[in-house]
C-alpha cells in the first residue's frame, strides 16, 4: 500500500536511477522537473499553452504534472510484483478509457473519463487504452492506444491528441491506434508466452472488453481483477491530491451557502438544484460530482430521491445532498435547512440530535477507527439520543436495543470514501482503520415519513442529515473539509437571514 512518507523518496529514486532499456529510469531522467510544453494547437484537452488560464507550466492536469502520473504507474507495477501470485510472470495490465455514449443519434452525454484510467494517465479522451507491461517494477514499459487524427472527426468533436503527440504529452514510451490493440497483445503473448494478464471486466468499454475476451480465448487463460489495487494506491491521497479536494470541498461549501441564501417557500426544488450547480460552476468546477438530492418535506425520507420537481412549502425542511467535480476530485456535501429560514421546535430538536451524533463521530474520527466502527457508533448514538428526547413511541423504546433503533431510523451507512469518485475505492473494505492520507464522509441523519408508527406524530414528516468531507492528515490529524459550510442552527438561520438581505 502506498505510503505518502515515501512519496519524496521515490521520486528521489526515480530521479536518480540510471536509464536503461524498459526501465523506471528512462521515464526519470528526462521528466526530473518535466514541463509539458505543448507549442502543439490543437490536443485532445487543455495544455498550457491552449488554455493557459487553466493550467501553469509543467501540468497535464490542473494541479498535478506529469511526474504525478508516472509516479503512479510505477507504484502499480511495484505493488503487482511485490505482493502479488505473478510476481515472476511478464505481467500486462490494460486500461481502458470511457467512451463517449449517446443520448440519441450523433447527440452526446456529457463525458466523465474512467477514474482508473485518468487516475494512471492523466487523459482525458474518450476511446483509448493504457497497456503497461513488464517483467519487474523496474523494467517496464507503458504504451498508450488513442484515436488518429482526422481532419473530418475533429470539424465535429474537437481536436485529438493523436499518435505522434501522445507520447510527448502523457510521457509514455509509446502511443498506437486504439484499433492496434488486439494485434499489440498478441505480439507482447508471442514474445512473452508465459504472461498474467490484469484487466477490469467490469469496464463499460465494450470494445476493449471484446479484444480481451478474444485475446484470452485465444490463449485459453483467464484474466486477474487489478480493481483492487488501482483502489489500494488511489485510497491514500497525495499531498496534491489533498489539495484538489480541500478546493473542490470549498467550492461545494460555498455554493450551498448561497443557496441556503437563495431558498425560501415557494421555489421549486429544481431551482434550488440549479441554483447550486450555478454556483459552483462560477467558482471552477467543472459539473457535479452526482444527480443531487433536493428534497423538501416528506421527500427527503427518500434517502435517493432525485426528482427534485416539488415545491417547497412553508414550514418544510429542506434535504440537499450535492457536491461538485474540479479536475476528477468531487466533494460531497449534506445539509438540512427550514425553507422559511426559521427550525421549529420540533425540527430543532430533531437537528439538534444528528448534528450531535455527527459531532461525537467526528471526535472519534481522532482514534482512527474503521468506517464500520463509525456507522455502529451511529447506530448506538442515535437510539439513544432519540429514546432519551422521546421521539420514538413507548412500544419502540421498549425495544432496549439502542443500535437496533438508530439503524431503523437511519438505514445507511454513516460513511464511505470519498476521491475521484463520490463513492470512491469501491473495492477497499469499511473494516480498515482510518490512516492518513484518507478522506472520507460522515453523514449520520434520521427519517421519520408521515406514515411512521414508530415515531410522535409531531415528528412525522421530518428528514435530516448532515454531511461533512473529512481528512486524516498526514501528522494523523482529523480535517474537517468542509467545515466552512454552515451546519448549527444558529449559523444556518444567520446565513438564511443573511441572503435575505442581499437580495433585497
Amino acid at each position: 500500500m502506498f505510503n505518502l512518507c515515501c512519496y519524496k523518496s521515490l521520486l528521489c529514486f526515480v530521479r536518480n536511477t540510471k536509464p536503461r532499456y524498459l526501465s523506471i529510469g528512462r521515464y526519470c531522467t528526462q521528466q526530473l522537473n518535466h514541463e509539458v510544453d505543448m507549442s502543439y494547437p490543437t490536443c485532445g484537452q487543455p495544455t498550457p499553452t491552449s488554455h493557459p488560464y487553466l493550467l501553469k507550466p509543467g501540468e497535464l492536469i490542473p494541479g498535478f504534472k506529469v511526474d504525478d502520473f508516472v509516479l503512479r504507474r510505477y507504484l502499480l507495477m511495484k505493488s503487482i510484483f511485490t505482493s502479488t501470485h505473478a510476481n515472476s510472470l511478464y505481467n500486462i495490465v490494460v486500461i481502458p478509457s470511457a467512451k463517449k455514449t449517446y443520448m440519441t443519434e450523433k447527440i452526446p452525454y456529457v463525458f466523465r473519463q474512467n477514474t482508473d484510467f485518468f487516475y494512471f494517465t492523466g487523459c482525458l479522451e474518450p476511446d483509448s487504452v493504457l497497456v503497461i507491461h513488464g517483467l519487474s517494477d523496474e523494467s517496464f514499459k507503458t504504451d498508450i492506444f488513442v484515436q488518429k487524427k482526422d481532419t473530418k472527426v475533429e470539424l465535429w468533436d474537437g481536436p485529438r491528441t493523436g499518435i505522434e503527440m501522445a507520447p510527448k504529452l502523457f510521457d509514455v514510451n509509446n502511443a498506437h491506434p486504439v484499433e492496434n490493440l488486439s494485434n499489440f497483445l498478441q505480439s507482447l503473448s508471442f514474445q512473452h508466452p508465459t504472461f498474467c494478464l490484469w484487466y477490469d471486466n467490469t469496464s463499460n468499454n465494450e470494445s476493449t472488453n471484446a479484444v480481451i475476451k478474444h485475446f484470452v480465448g485465444q490463449h485459453n487463460k483467464s484474466w486477474n481483477v487489478p480493481k483492487q489495487l488501482f483502489h489500494q494506491l488511489r485510497l491514500h491521497k497525495s499531498e496534491n491530491e489533498q489539495a484538489m479536494m480541500r478546493e473542490t470541498c470549498r467550492i461545494a461549501s460555498e455554493g450551498f451557502v448561497d443557496t441556503i441564501g437563495f431558498s425560501k417557500p415557494g421555489r421549486t426544488e429544481h431551482q434550488l438544484f440549479s441554483k447550486f450547480d450555478y454556483e459552483v460552476r462560477m467558482r471552477g468546477a467543472q459539473i457535479l460530482a452526482y444527480p443531487p438530492v433536493v428534497a423538501s418535506g416528506d421527500n427527503a425520507n427518500v434517502i435517493h430521491y432525485i426528482q427534485n420537481n416539488q415545491i417547497c412549502c412553508d414550514g418544510d425542511l429542506l434535504l440537499m445532498d450535492a457536491g461538485c467535480e474540479l479536475n476528477g476530485y468531487d466533494s460531497d456535501i449534506t445539509r438540512t435547512w427550514p425553507i422559511n429560514g426559521q427550525f421549529s421546535d420540533h425540527q430543532r430538536v430533531l437537528y439538534e440530535i444528528v448534528l450531535d451524533t455527527q459531532l461525537r463521530l467526528l471526535k472519534l474520527c481522532e482514534n482512527h477507527p474503521s468506517l464500520d466502527e463509525l456507522f455502529s457508533a451511529m447506530c448506538t448514538l442515535l437510539g439513544s439520543a432519540l429514546v432519551e428526547n422521546h421521539l420514538v413511541t413507548k412500544t419502540c423504546a421498549t425495544l432496549n436495543n439502542y443500535s437496533n433503533i438508530g439503524f431503523k431510523f437511519c438505514p445507511h451507512h454513516s460513511s464511505h470514501y470519498l476521491g475521484m469518485d463520490v463513492h470512491d475505492c469501491a473495492s477497499i473494505p469499511r473494516t480498515l482503520p482510518l490512516s492518513p492520507g484518507v478522506v472520507f464522509t460522515v453523514e449520520p441523519g434520521a427519517y421519520i415519513s408521515k406514515d411512521c408508527q414508530d415515531a410522535r406524530p409531531e415528528f412525522r414528516g421530518l428528514g435530516i442529515r448532515i454531511e461533512d468531507d473529512i481528512l486524516i492528515d498526514k501528522s494523523g490529524n482529523v480535517e474537517n473539509l468542509t467545515a466552512n459550510c454552515p451546519k448549527s442552527v444558529d449559523e444556518i438561520e444567520a446565513v438564511y437571514a443573511m441572503g435575505k438581505e442581499q437580495i433585497t
